[in-house]
């Protein structure tokens, strides 16, 4: 079997902090497709415009492409001067309706600006929360913290079966993946 650190490595890949036009960091973002679409939190994406950090330190200016603040989910699109995208990692998707509380989860993110921060924990439940809507939300037991909002809740196997948004209730709240 292999260890978190070598699953999450390819997490840590296509996760993306995401900066306001201020410079000031504002949470984090995965590379859903190699062609620019960056997938993050509506509260995460406020503005128009943004600009997002590689796990490489590159930085590339992105716009907001769509936002659904009743999900909590935004995209944003990787504008380049030459109209390309290239050398990003998209993450793999995973099924998350197959996933069940007590299965394993990865958090990748960019808490309190901290880059590429793992958490590990366990599926709590999966479901409706009271003041959140009829929705399906994950609720998991691992540590989040401001900055983690709009990365990736990964399964065992590394794959993204969540969109980490909120803690509530000392439980991190992920939207499940097929809703995206």
């Amino acid at each position: 079997m292999r260890g978190f650190g070598e699953i999450a490595e390819p997490l840590r890949r296509s996760t993306v902090q995401i900066f306001n036009g201020a410079g000031q960091s504002r949470g984090s973002g995965i590379v859903w497709s190699a062609g620019g679409l960056i997938l993050t939190n509506a509260h995460v994406a406020r503005t128009p415009q943004a600009e997002i950090e590689l796990w490489d330190g590159r930085r590339l200016q992105a716009r907001v492409a769509s936002r659904d603040p009743r999900r909590d989910l935004a995209t944003l699109r990787v504008v380049t001067e030459d109209g390309t995208s290239s050398s990003l990692e998209p993450a793999t998707p995973g099924d998350s309706k197959a996933l069940r509380p007590g299965e394993l989860v990865i958090a990748i993110g960019n808490p309190l600006g901290f880059a590429g921060a793992l958490s590990t924990g366990v599926v709590h439940s999966i479901g409706a929360l009271p003041g959140m809507g009829k929705q399906s939300w994950i609720r998991a037991d691992l540590r989040l913290a401001p900055g983690n909002s709009g990365g990736p809740l990964a399964n065992a196997e590394g794959r993204v079966i969540g969109i980490n948004t909120a803690i509530v209730n000392g439980l991190g709240v992920a939207v499940p993946a097929h809703t995206v």
